[in-house]
């Protein structure tokens, strides 16, 4: 027997609730119903839903109004970082399942209160990671997995690069401006990097803000290194760098460059998934075949060194499988549905926070900070 579609309520009509939410929830009728959304001044009788989707929800204009909906049984938080934590605490408590955009929350210890709050309830808590789920990342875990028999084997890693850059002079209308960059792409990086390689030893940080055009306290720009000791997760020391610039003049941009015992691995441009959701016509084409699809011309390219330790064979490692958020929403679904087990576990998403807390701390500082082992 079909199980009914899980009633969700969309907090926020921004880019995140429009891009990233919203058109997922429509793509899939048969796990859910958009049953309203949080607006709280909508422009048109539909409002902003109903002008890009065609599509007609209720719309709360409170969250006490939201809390309070008895046929809302799934709340997606999309709004600003700084009610990640209420909002999603409001929800919990009357009951609600709860799909939490990134940052989860500003501090490990509000993150910490939500799980204790979920397990009580019996709810389901969730991180939107959404970036596990980008072709580019999708790739790098294929060549990652390799044996290391294989000819194009990076072998053990030394240094592992990751990149979001862009070229952004002047500020946007957007309260993402006062957020962070360590906060908003740092999220992606460190979830990404803390996936594939577990917890480092210590960690050291370089934020600042390079613009000046927002608050001083407000960052633009950061590099981080997570440091590995021998044996975690390679036998040799392990770094990890992962970097945010606002004033990178590049076409297109540095995504990875890692670098290996055996060869190296390099990659250009960005998953396609976000300027295609903002450009689809239609939810349905989320469904297609090209959605998520890389073009040819931003592969990633492995260099592997020969046996006589001087030639250089490069390959191109094609992106073969398209990115698909969808994949997110599809387990959210079995999460609440069947107690299918959640692939971004809500332990992963704090221990993000963790990470950028001892980040902020590390640069004001102006030292290597230890981690402290779990």
């Amino acid at each position: 027997m079909a199980l009914s579609p899980i009633k969700t309520c969309v907090l926020g009509v921004g880019l995140a609730g429009l891009t990233f939410h919203v058109p997922f929830v429509l793509a899939l009728p048969e796990l859910f119903t958009l049953t309203a959304v949080l607006e709280r001044n909508p422009q048109t009788p539909g409002g902003k839903v109903q002008q890009r989707f065609g599509v007609t929800t209720k719309i709360h204009r409170t969250v006490e109004e939201v809390v309070n909906d008895p046929e809302v049984e799934l709340v997606i938080v999309g709004t600003p970082n700084d009610t990640h934590y209420p909002f999603a605490k409001a929800a919990l408590e009357a009951g609600k399942h709860v799909l939490v955009d990134k940052p989860v929350t500003e501090t490990v210890k509000e993150a910490n209160e939500l799980a204790a709050i979920a397990k009580a309830k019996g709810l389901v808590l969730y991180g939107y990671q959404n970036r596990r789920w980008d072709s580019d990342h999708l790739a790098l875990k294929r060549l990652l997995s390799l044996p290391s028999s294989s000819p194009l084997s990076l072998g053990n890693l030394l240094e592992f690069e990751s990149h979001y850059d862009r070229y952004r002079a002047g500020i946007r209308s957007s309260w993402k401006d006062s957020a962070g960059a360590v906060y908003d792409l740092g999220s992606h990086l460190l979830d990404q990097a803390l996936k594939l390689f577990g917890r480092p030893a210590q960690i050291t940080a370089f934020i600042q803000n390079i613009r000046g055009v927002t608050k001083p306290e407000v960052d633009d720009i950061f590099t981080i290194y997570l440091h590995y000791n021998p044996g975690t997760p390679f036998s040799n020391q392990f770094t990890v760098l992962l970097r945010s610039h606002i004033l990178s003049v590049k076409s297109p941009q540095l995504r990875y460059a890692v670098r290996g015992t055996k060869g190296m691995f390099t990659k250009y441009g960005l998953d396609t998934q976000e300027d295609q959701l903002k450009a689809m016509p239609s939810v349905s084409s989320i469904l297609e075949p090209s959605y998520g699809q890389e073009p040819e011309s931003i592969y990633g390219i492995v260099e592997n060194i020969g046996d006589d330790g001087v030639t250089i064979t490069k390959t191109t490692w094609p992106s073969e499988a398209p990115g698909q958020y969808i994949g997110l929403f599809k387990n959210l679904a079995g999460a609440i549905r069947n107690n299918e087990e959640i692939e971004v576990k809500w332990a992963e998403t704090t221990q993000v926070i963790e990470m950028i807390e001892l980040a902020y701390k590390s640069s004001a500082a102006g030292r290597t900070l230890e981690v402290q082992k779990l």
